[in-house]
């Protein structure tokens, strides 16, 4: 189920994702978007767009409190995420009943996160990766995704495009290819401070 793909032009975050819900061999296209934006008490703007599970991106969305981004923070977003947004996530997680766990290891979801320009795509172990190029797509169409975004993003040929628009096409694609991604699309961005 899902594609979930995350733009970064250094300054904004650009996510977008497409609107099925599927589980087995059913297809739902919901109205309640799997891509948001959420303003921490300091102004600061967050891009997330989730797979794996809606409630997970329920508990997300409206129940997890976003840890303060410091000036020290800052020049390490990376280790900021692992040590003090993870377990705000843990915790959010485990008071709203979405946190698995098997031979005392727990397991979240998977989804893609973007704040002061930077992009994360937090595992369903927790880990926190960061891509080294300025895009990333998680869900079932990811490899789809991920081929048209680097199709885009290399020649000489091709005419530049908003991240938007790259989105929209790495969407389109992963909809044409992937029996779990279906339209409406939906994209937000963070602005930049």
């Amino acid at each position: 189920m899902t594609c979930i793909v995350g733009i970064t032009d250094g300054k904004n975050v650009f996510v977008g994702g497409d609107s099925a819900g599927v589980e087995n061999l059913n297809l739902t296209v919901r109205a309640d978007d799997k891509v948001f934006i959420r303003t921490d008490e300091s102004g600061v703007e967050w891009a997330f767009g989730f797979t794996t599970s809606f409630r997970m991106g329920q508990l997300i969305q409206y129940d997890l409190v976003l840890p303060q981004i410091e000036d020290v923070d800052r020049g390490n977003l990376h280790q900021f995420m692992v040590s003090k947004f993870i377990p705000a996530l843990r915790t959010c997680l485990k008071i709203g009943g979405w946190q698995a766990k098997e031979k005392h290891r727990e397991e979240g979801g998977t989804f893609i996160v973007g704040v002061l320009g930077e992009l994360f795509v937090v595992g369903d172990d927790y880990q926190v990766g960061k891509p080294k190029m300025p895009y990333a797509a998680v869900g079932s169409g990811t490899n789809v995704a991920l081929g048209a975004l680097y199709a885009l993003s290399g020649s000489e040929q091709t005419p530049e495009q908003t991240p938007e628009q790259k989105i929209t096409v790495a969407l389109e694609a992963a909809e044409a290819f992937n029996a779990g991604v279906r339209g409406p699309f939906k994209i937000v961005s963070t602005k930049a401070e």
